[in-house]
């Protein structure tokens, strides 16, 4: 996919005390970075690196041969929600070898995006896995690789996906659908949330 489209970035401000953290997560070269980018108000912080032919070896490139580079640990974008309220985004590397991170990286996540890749939707099994695992609420953005069209149902069934889970079509490279995105998962918390017992303490944030 072509790198999001570069913007304006929003100056940050100094009093923010309260940190909220959602994890985005996927498949090998899903898109993640590039949503990451594209909402981000700050240049995020990104620990990409240029893939060489020995990693082949490694990782499944098949569906993924116009990728020259690959995360290797993390990604990471902020966007100011008010004075005191920052919502902080983290991005997963996809290959199976750098699964090990992906638990410590939910540790402390109020929410996570899986961004799928309808060409390759078996990629997307470990991350719902694990985030049930967790118990860590989510949504899926079905990213637009241009790839042939599939209706929402035929996406829930493929991954055996919970109804209560929504399900919502993307462009990584836009910041307004990538916004979307983070909205949905909002709505889908606030939804999670309602109803509980305001006596449930609300979980300790840990940042990597």
């Amino acid at each position: 996919m072509d790198s999001a489209t570069s913007d304006a970035r929003t100056p940050l401000g100094a009093s923010a005390d309260n940190g909220l953290k959602i994890v985005v997560v996927g498949g090998f070269g899903v898109g993640k970075t590039t949503l990451v980018r594209s909402v981000s108000e700050i240049r995020p912080l990104n620990t990409e690196e240029t893939m060489t032919q020995a990693g082949e070896d490694v990782d499944d490139v098949s569906g993924v041969r116009d990728k020259t580079a690959t995360t290797v640990a993390f990604d990471f974008g902020r966007i100011t929600l008010d004075a005191h309220n920052v919502l902080y985004l983290f991005g997963a590397p996809g290959q199976e070898r750098f699964w090990f991170l992906w638990d410590r990286l939910f540790s402390g996540t109020l929410g996570a995006v899986v961004l799928v890749d309808t060409r390759r939707i078996d990629d997307s099994w470990y991350a719902i896995d694990r985030l049930e695992h967790h118990g860590t609420p989510f949504i899926v953005a079905c990213n637009d690789f241009g790839g042939p069209a599939h209706t929402h149902a035929e996406i829930r069934d493929a991954l055996d996906l919970d109804p209560r889970v929504p399900l919502v079509d993307c462009d990584a490279r836009s910041r307004e659908s990538s916004k979307q995105v983070l909205i949905t998962l909002v709505r889908h918390l606030q939804d999670q949330y309602t109803g509980r017992s305001a006596e449930v303490p609300t979980p300790r944030q840990e940042f990597v």
